[in-house]
């Protein structure tokens, strides 16, 4: 069945579900809901002005309809609760006027007018609810609302038809109900009960599936014999010894690890984590440096154009010796034939890029290390096809944003993992704020003193454009702002995702050339991005951002000897956001985010990546992840795993472990 076969949605449907990433009706189905409203009738003797209401009566009158233009009216009748004659008011509903009629029973939800005896109504039932009412509530756009979406999922409901990754050994343990059951209970719950069973269900397949694949890696990586290498330390500590800058002992710990692994007879499969500025990246140059050592290319790939030209013009100036080349999106083509060459007939020996990398055109001459930055923005196939280019290269994820160690050893238990805790000498804490809108303009004063300083700041908007439906700053207000500010003073840029690479990389050159001394911006400086002069960043509605983000965006400044500072600027949550005024230390920060928020926030659960969980919650769901983790054990190692009946789970998932 495809999403044409659908009675009742067109081609302008279809493109808008496109636009949510529903492609087909099994993108739909598993389209789940990221909230309920639960809908229960109101207790009518105890009802207090403005309070949200939810009650049922019987229709006294014909409705009345006033049109203000063609796109939008105003219906209005009488409703008998049984209590009181109520004055109802829907807006843009004239279309069920034919439906309203007199003696009728229906269930208006609304807020209440206590003055006037009125309900101005945002939704209306047809018949009394008479036990609780649970909605679906779906991530919509403008373009197709969130009922909408409901409707045509639950037109679908009765031709599904899923496969169940969980095995009737593991059903039965549980009492597990079954997946179809499951999927239609999601989208069209009766109640509380099978509603939490229906959770249950979906939650605990998605995480049997992913530490199957996970403890399916153990199972292999082990069986795997990594490359051939002969390489002395001693040639790798005159290399340090010859840097421009000492290394930590974290980061001297990390490089031991890597090259331990790499001349080792297994193949590498680590994970560096570290906080945002301790410098991963000569760790990653490093293992990079001891595997061309080796003979064999390495590739370096990061998740924008800016992280990627970034990464290759320091590599050069510290290994001017090796062929390093740039491969993004951007070049020429005949730029790109030239790289692709030199790749495939070995002429080039570290290869840094984005995505670009791992183009099917792209063949590479005896690849033997593969370097991921900030690893969780790239989805299980990505990083796949880049490895699966090599015979069986050694690989390297890298990571900014800490996790907690129980939940790393969990979630990364096929990784080994280094971490780096210490930060470079010379780096100074960044002092942070947080300060209220009332206080903007001591912010102001802030922002002038480093003005005057010579210094630049990063301005932060959660926002691209502005919206009627949320008021918050978005770059172009801001923008406006800044300028009758600062504009006679200094020059103002601006960058956003929307932009493209091009126009974002002149942005960012100019910041970089001190062309522009304050640039306003919204997340899409948040990764590795290094101006040295930045010394301040405002980040508006802070309290939009979780934790861990805000210190990722912390993390563009203090890159140097000077004081830096971060401002949050938040009339709410400011209690939460306290905890960054008390430290810099990323794992902390990571740990109380995790209190906080779960594990979305610091995983990107919900965005991409490894963990790309629709319904389960990394924190919240922590002891069904442990369930999981040993039930998949015991499945591997079981006869049931090998049966005929579960070929497709050995088919489906296990190709896609071997992936990862």
């Amino acid at each position: 069945m495809n999403l044409e076969d659908i009675k009742g949605i067109g081609k302008t449907t279809i493109k808008y579900l496109n636009e949510l990433g529903i492609n087909n009706v099994d993108d739909l189905i598993n389209y789940y809901p990221y909230r309920y409203e639960v809908i229960e009738n109101s207790d009518i003797d105890n009802l207090n002005d403005k309070d949200k209401v939810v009650i049922g009566g019987i229709i006294e009158n014909i409705p009345n309809i006033v049109h203000f233009n063609r796109k939008l009216n105003k219906m209005s009748f009488h409703l008998n609760t049984g209590n009181f004659i109520a004055n109802i008011t829907i807006f843009n509903r004239a279309f069920l006027k034919d439906k309203l009629n007199i003696g009728n029973q229906i269930t208006v939800i609304g807020k209440y007018d206590k003055k006037h005896n009125s309900i101005t109504a945002s939704d209306i039932k047809f018949g009394l609810i008479e036990e609780t009412l649970i909605e679906p509530i779906y991530h919509s756009s403008f373009k197709i609302s969130s009922l909408k979406i409901s409707k045509i999922i639950k037109s679908v409901l009765n031709h599904i038809n899923q496969k169940d990754y969980i095995p009737d050994s593991i059903i039965k343990k549980y009492n597990f109900i079954d997946k179809n059951k499951a999927i239609q209970i999601i989208h069209n719950p009766q109640n509380k009960e099978e509603l939490n069973k229906a959770l249950k269900r979906l939650k605990y397949e998605e995480l049997f599936v992913y530490m199957l694949k996970i403890n399916h890696l153990k199972k292999s990586k082990n069986q795997e014999n990594g490359l051939s290498r002969n390489v002395s330390f001693d040639q790798i500590q005159k290399v340090i010894e010859n840097l421009p800058f000492e290394l930590t002992v974290d980061q001297q710990k990390s490089v031991k690890d890597i090259y331990d692994d790499l001349i080792s007879k297994n193949r590498m499969n680590r994970l560096l984590q570290g906080d945002v500025g301790s410098g991963k990246t000569i760790v990653s140059f490093l293992a990079l440096y001891i595997n061309y050592l080796s003979g064999y290319q390495g590739a370096l790939m990061a998740p924008t154009e800016i992280l990627a030209s970034q990464h290759f013009i320091n590599f050069k100036k510290l290994f001017p010796d090796i062929n390093v080349i740039l491969l993004t999106g951007k070049l020429k083509a005949k730029e790109k034939r030239e790289v692709k060459s030199q790749i495939e007939n070995g002429e080039a020996n570290i290869i840094i890029g984005t995505h670009a990398l791992i183009s099917e055109d792209v063949k590479y001459n005896n690849l033997g290390l593969v370097i991921t930055d900030e690893q969780h923005r790239f989805g299980v196939t990505q990083r796949g096809n880049l490895k699966n280019k090599g015979i069986t290269p050694d690989i390297l994820y890298m990571s900014a944003t800490p996790i907690p160690r129980t939940y790393a050893l969990t979630l990364y238990g096929d990784m080994d993992i280094s971490s780096i805790r210490t930060m470079p000498n010379g780096r100074k804490p960044v002092k942070t704020y947080v300060k209220t809108n009332k206080e903007i303009k001591d912010v102001l004063y802030m922002m002038l003193d480093q003005i005057k300083a010579h210094h630049q700041i990063y301005v932060i908007a959660p926002l691209i454009e502005e919206s009627d439906k949320i008021d918050l700053e978005d770059v172009y207000k801001l923008e406006e702002k800044m300028k009758k500010a600062f504009g006679k003073i200094c020059n103002v840029g601006i960058m956003h995702g929307k932009m493209n690479n091009k126009e974002k990389e002149e942005i960012m050159n100019e910041f970089k050339q001190n062309k522009i001394q304050i640039l306003i911006s919204t997340t899409v400086i948040e990764v590795g991005v290094d101006v040295a002069n930045a010394t301040m960043i405002v980040i508006f509605d802070s309290y939009r951002f979780g934790l861990s983000a805000l210190h990722q965006l912390r993390g563009r400044v203090g890159r140097n000897d000077l004081d830096s500072y971060c401002i949050l600027i938040s009339d709410k949550e400011t209690k939460r956001l306290g905890v960054l005024t008390k430290t810099n230390d990323g794992f902390k920060v990571s740990e109380e985010d995790f209190k906080l928020r779960g594990g979305g926030d610091i995983f990107g659960v919900r965005q991409s990546g490894d963990m790309n969980f629709k319904l389960a919650d990394i924190k919240n769901d922590y002891d069904m992840i442990l369930k999981a983790k040993e039930d998949s054990e015991t499945f591997i190692k079981s006869k049931e795993s090998q049966s005929v009946k579960y070929n497709f789970i050995r088919n489906e998932i296990m190709p896609l472990a071997n992936l990862d």
